[in-house]
């Protein structure tokens, strides 16, 4: 009996027979109690009665999949005989029961860069009916287009598993639904959200905004020669950015106060006469671990002041010259150099 079946529906059941004759073969029906059924006595043409079995209330597979009953005969002789039979009745299942998952919201926390075909978690939807009406598939709800190229979930187990590279940079949390589909259409659903974490994949980044080159050798100290953007796009620890100067340059770093710029000032006189070209290499480190690097090569050229005033190659020139010498005459041929470059360093005698 399907479990959609009416109340009131009435089933024939097998007639007994009895050998004897006359009132020794009349017979009638009796039914063991039974809250979901009752037995009908059906008058037939040649007098007999037909046991007929009826529903009496909606039958539920899921409750109750089968029932017992006992069947008896009894003749109107003396002594009364009687004869038996088991009546069983198998509740067939309707689809009637949607999927049902043993959450409405699956979470899962993974690490970005995971390989493709890695396994994220896996959702369980269950269904009461039999059959293929119990037989769940597994799919995506409406996501966006993001979410199926970086997921995929098994239609027959429900495992939810990577596709596509994740990235903490790009998007830190997927939220999204999936459905369960049985063999007779109905459907559940569930949410599952997965939280990315950050991985230490990214080196800090330097950008040169500004660069001040040449400086002229008379800047005085504290003169911003750089500004400097120095940038981390993982979190955390592994976003926290420290940075360093190598080489010998009169150059400190200083840190503003939002933390992601550098300026690069003087910290002591230039001397282009000493050194006219200084080539720095700015080191920023991360603090993850291993931590990764970023560098920058900064080139400063040192614009020449007029500092230095010439120097004749001798303090005091000494020269005999006769009496009689031409006029025009050359008498002695004085030197001075300028350590100055360009107009600076050219001289005129007088």
């Amino acid at each position: 009996i399907g479990e959609w079946t009416i109340p009131g529906s009435r089933f024939p059941l097998e007639t007994a027979r009895d050998a004897d004759e006359g009132s020794n073969s009349q017979l009638t029906y009796q039914l063991t109690s039974n809250p979901s059924f009752s037995l009908a006595l059906k008058e037939t043409p040649d007098g007999s009665q037909q046991p007929q079995l009826v529903l009496e209330r909606a039958l539920d597979r899921e409750k109750q999949s089968s029932f017992d009953l006992i069947l008896t005969a009894l003749d109107c002789g003396e002594p009364m005989k009687s004869g038996t039979v088991q009546i069983r009745v198998n509740v067939t299942d309707a689809n009637d029961n949607p999927p049902v998952f043993s959450k409405s919201v699956y979470e899962a926390r993974v690490a970005e860069n995971l390989p493709a075909g890695s396994l994220v978690l896996r959702v369980r939807a269950t269904d009461a009916d039999a059959g293929s009406n119990g037989v769940v598939s597994y799919s995506f709800g409406n996501v966006p287009d993001v979410v199926s190229t970086l997921f995929a979930v098994n239609s027959e187990s429900g495992e939810i598993r990577t596709v596509g590279p994740l990235d903490f940079e790009e998007k830190r949390k997927y939220r999204f639904g999936v459905e369960a589909t049985d063999g007779g259409g109905l459907t559940g659903d569930c949410q599952v959200q997965i939280d990315i974490t950050d991985e230490n994949d990214n080196a800090p980044e330097i950008t040169i905004l500004s660069l001040s080159s040449p400086v002229p050798e008379d800047a005085p100290v504290g003169t911003v020669v750089a500004l400097l953007k120095v940038r981390d796009k993982d979190s955390g620890e592994n976003g926290q950015v420290t940075c360093e100067l190598s080489g010998e340059a009169p150059l400190s770093i200083v840190a503003s106060s939002g933390g992601s710029y550098k300026v690069l000032v003087l910290v002591k006189a230039l001397d282009r006469e000493e050194v006219a070209f200084h080539e720095l290499v700015l080191r920023a480190s991360d603090g993850g671990d291993p931590a990764r690097t970023g560098t920058a090569r900064i080139h400063v050229t040192v614009l020449d002041a007029n500092d230095n005033a010439p120097v004749f190659s001798q303090a005091e020139y000494t020269v005999r010259v006769p009496e009689n010498v031409p006029v025009g005459s050359t008498l002695l041929t004085v030197t001075a150099t300028d350590t100055d470059e360009g107009l600076n360093g050219y001289m005129k005698y007088s």
